[in-house]
């Protein structure tokens, strides 16, 4: 993970909303749940927190597939454990500094 990605995600999970949803989305791996669900946790209007989603979205962290009617939003896994090793040091930012 570079470190452009880091801070991308580390931003989009700086709001409650969103740190919330995809502590959430996280729990319910590998499932998923449908973005009304996810509506219903958060208690916002469906569009100020879709406008939450896209953030996560664009990050990477947050995933979405069609299953018949609905929209199902997923945690992405393997972004989580990117930006896990990356925190640790391990992830060779490619504008990492060492100390």
């Amino acid at each position: 993970m570079t470190t452009d990605a880091a801070l991308l995600a580390l931003a989009a999970l700086a709001h409650p909303t969103r740190l919330n949803a995809f502590r959430l989305l996280v729990r319910y791996e590998p499932e998923g749940l449908s973005t009304g669900q996810l509506v219903e946790y958060s208690g916002l209007t469906q569009s100020t927190f879709s406008t939450h989603l896209a953030v996560l979205a664009k990050a990477g962290l947050v995933q979405s597939e069609k299953r018949g009617r609905n929209i199902i939003q997923r945690a992405d896994i393997d972004a989580l454990r990117g930006l896990m090793l990356f925190l640790a040091g391990c992830g060779g930012g490619k504008h990492e500094q060492q100390p």
